[in-house]
């Protein structure tokens, strides 16, 4: 049962530690979740067949996600618990909900399987040895050692993480300089100002699956919240961070939840909180996010558009470096093909770290039997039992190609942001002491968004359902 009526802990909220450069590390995660399938495969895929017309979706989705993630966000920096527990505490039906829609949204291994693919195309080449379901195997060991080797989860993945969302972004300015021109950055500007264009041969609920897949989308949002508490900021500092269970312990923290006390110096320490957190989303998520989802576009406008080529989402990588290689030299291919790995594997690795977190999160504030159990043993077993899942998916569906995963999880990812996102505004609202609440603009942003992911919902519903 849920534990709805739990109380929180009166507290005093920590000053802000050292500069903002000090406390980097959460923004900078969720862009590496971003960065995967939605920016390397689905829009340059959408781009490739119906050029930039429909460019003002892929920016629209990460501004309005970027209004999601601050609140998202001040919940955990209020509280120090995740946005899940506050969920339970408006209704513990939302356990079951939430568990549902990570396992429905995320079990389909689409990104580790086109991550081995594009793993297979750098090393061996398309048609190189070795099937599907093994160089998706090699991908997730290589999750493993990540997760299971250092002694704190999230430093590990922040570092991996950071690296590769350097490679992702030197990659693709290198590519971009080099194979677009004047014509190619004017088709994309007017894309980007084609509101509310939608080309009538791509089914509403493609493009719904799409304005999900512009940032991290679906449920991957809410891992944001984790990432604050392991990195210490506001009251998350008094939450323990997850420990790799081979190298240690994290019990038991679903309990833990804390109320702000009111007071002049407390207001003082939010303020310098919010205005962190809106940064660090601002720079990371929003900015960098939008920059590398337009290189992705326009690289895709410039090469493959005007080719006729739409590839399927596993031979993406090696067509576009394929003709890079042509224009460029293999230079070019090369460095194509490193970016698709690291955008494919940051997200993989993101997406088996936050389901994980997640479903414990969820377990462990709503059955005892959960509590009884480290979070970190929990943890290890998730994670663990998520790969070995994914592995055997992939084998059992290796004829399927993964853009058809991607836009399934695209699409339960969009119902799951119609739930969560007028659910956190009304936690944000009923549960924060009124002085750490949100303001009239903020609510009234979060209000429309709800509005457009829940209008959004009904129409791909009805569409995808009804025929």
């Amino acid at each position: 049962m849920a534990r709805n009526t739990d109380s929180y802990r009166s507290g005093d909220l920590p000053a802000l530690p050292g500069s903002f450069w000090d406390l980097v590390g959460p923004g900078a995660v969720l862009v590496g979740l971003s960065i995967g399938a939605g920016e390397l495969i689905v829009w340059p895929r959408v781009t490739a067949q119906y050029g930039a017309t429909m460019t003002w979706a892929a920016i629209l989705g990460v501004f309005i996600q970027l209004w999601l993630n601050i609140e998202i966000g001040r919940y955990t920096l209020a509280t120090g618990e995740s946005v899940y527990s506050g969920y339970r505490r408006v209704s513990g039906g939302f356990a079951w909900v939430f568990l549902a829609l990570n396992v429905v949204g995320w079990i389909v291994p689409g990104w580790a399987r086109a991550c081995g693919g594009a793993l297979k195309v750098l090393f061996v080449g398309p048609e190189g040895p070795g099937s599907a379901t093994a160089w998706t195997a090699l991908t997730f060991a290589a999750v493993a050692a990540v997760l299971f080797g250092p002694r704190s989860v999230y430093k590990s993945v922040e570092r991996t993480v950071q690296v590769l969302v350097v490679v992702v972004t030197v990659g693709l300015i290198a590519i971009a300089v080099s194979v677009t021109n004047t014509e190619t950055w004017s088709a994309l500007a007017a894309g980007a100002l084609n509101f509310p264009f939608k080309d009538p041969q791509m089914p509403r609920y493609e493009l719904f699956s799409a304005l999900v897949f512009a940032g991290a989308g679906g449920t991957a949002n809410l891992f944001f919240c984790f990432y604050i508490r392991d990195k210490g900021w506001g009251m998350g500092a008094h939450i323990p961070a997850v420990v790799n269970p081979l190298r240690g312990e994290t019990a038991d923290t679903s309990t833990a939840a804390y109320s702000i006390r009111d007071t002049p110096e407390n207001r003082s320490r939010w303020r310098a909180w919010i205005r962190h957190l809106t940064t660090d989303q601002i720079v990371f998520f929003w900015l960098l996010n939008t920059f590398t989802i337009i290189l992705f576009i326009v690289g895709s406008l410039a090469v493959l558009h005007p080719r006729g080529i739409v590839p399927g989402s596993e031979l993406l990588v090696w067509e576009e470096a394929s003709i890079l290689g042509s224009v460029w030299g293999s230079t070019g291919k090369t460095i194509f093909l490193l970016v698709g790995v690291a955008c494919l594997f940051s997200t993989q690795l993101t997406l088996i770290d936050g389901v994980a977190r997640s479903c414990v999160d969820i377990l462990q504030g709503s059955f005892s039997w959960a509590r009884q159990h480290s979070t970190s043993s929990l943890y290890g077993t998730i994670a663990s039992l998520w790969m070995v899942v994914g592995i055997a998916l992939t084998y059992a569906y290796e004829a399927i190609p993964p853009i058809m995963f991607l836009l399934s999880a695209g699409f339960f990812g969009g119902i799951a942001m119609a739930i969560y996102a007028p659910l956190t505004l009304w936690i944000n609202l009923r549960l924060i002491p009124e002085p750490f609440r949100p303001g009239p603009v903020r609510v009234a942003m979060v209000s429309v968004i709800s509005l457009i992911y829940i209008s959004f919902g009904i129409v791909a519903t009805v569409n995808l359902f009804g025929g």
